[in-house]
C-alpha cells in the first residue's frame, strides 16, 4: 500500500465516526453552526436597511404550523445562573429567540429585537433571547447583549433547546412567537427585522388572541 492510499480515509470508518458524533450531540453543534454560516449578512447591511417587503421582513418569513404545540418544558438559565423555563412567562406573549455570538445573522438582528421589546414596554410582551454560546463564551455573550437593552440575558449552555423544539430548529437564529396560552403562534427561521410594522402586527395579533 503506497502513502497516498494509506492517507485516504475509509468510507466505512468515516460513516461510523459521524454517527458516533451525532450520538453525543457534536454533529448537531456542527449542523447548527454551518446553518448559521451559510447565509451571513452582507458587509454593512442590517435588517433595517430593507423595507418591510424585503428579505428580512417578518411578514414574509413568518410561518405557522398546522399542529402548533406548547413551548417545551426545558430549563435554561438567566444572568444569575438560575433556571428558567418558557412556561414561566405564561400569560405574556413571548418572542423566544435562539442566538449565539458566532452566528452573524443573530448579531445582525439583535438590535431590532431590542427595539421590539422597547416598543412594548409596559405590555405583556417578553422578548426572551437565549444564547447557545458555550460556557467558555458566556462572558462574551453577556457583554454583547448588555449593549442591547432592555433585553435580558438567558443562556442554554448545553445547546439542547434547538433540538427539543417541535419541529427542531433548522439553524440559527430562530424566533418563535408564543401566545399568552403558551402555544406557538408562528416562527421565523433566519434573521429578520423585528422593528418594522409587520413584526408589530404579528405581536399585536398574538396579544389580541384569547389564547
Amino acid at each position: 500500500m503506497n502513502d497516498q492510499s494509506a492517507a485516504k480515509p475509509r468510507g466505512g470508518i468515516l460513516t461510523w465516526a459521524l454517527w458516533g458524533a451525532a450520538a453525543i450531540g457534536v454533529a448537531g453543534v456542527v449542523y447548527i453552526t454551518m446553518q448559521a454560516s451559510t447565509n451571513p449578512p452582507k458587509p454593512g447591511a442590517a435588517p433595517g436597511s430593507e423595507n418591510a417587503a424585503g428579505a428580512h421582513s417578518v411578514g414574509k418569513k413568518l410561518t405557522h404550523l398546522a399542529d402548533a404545540g406548547p413551548a417545551p418544558d426545558y430549563a435554561f438559565v438567566n444572568a444569575d445562573g438560575q433556571p428558567v423555563k418558557l412556561t414561566d412567562f405564561k400569560g405574556k406573549v413571548v418572542v423566544m429567540n435562539i442566538w449565539a455570538t458566532w452566528c452573524g445573522p443573530c448579531v445582525t438582528e439583535m438590535p431590532t429585537l431590542a427595539k421590539l421589546q422597547g416598543a412594548y414596554a409596559g405590555k405583556p410582551v417578553e422578548v426572551v433571547a437565549i444564547s447557545i454560546d458555550s460556557p467558555e463564551d458566556t462572558a462574551k455573550a453577556k457583554q454583547f447583549l448588555a449593549k442591547h437593552a432592555p433585553l435580558k440575558f438567558y443562556q442554554d449552555k448545553a445547546m439542547k433547546l434547538p433540538f427539543v423544539l417541535k419541529p427542531a430548529a433548522d439553524g440559527t437564529p430562530i424566533t418563535i412567537i408564543y401566545g399568552k396560552d403558551g402555544l406557538e403562534k408562528g416562527r421565523v427561521s433566519g434573521d429578520a427585522d423585528w422593528s418594522q410594522p409587520d413584526a408589530h402586527a404579528a405581536i399585536d395579533k398574538a396579544l389580541a388572541s384569547l389564547g
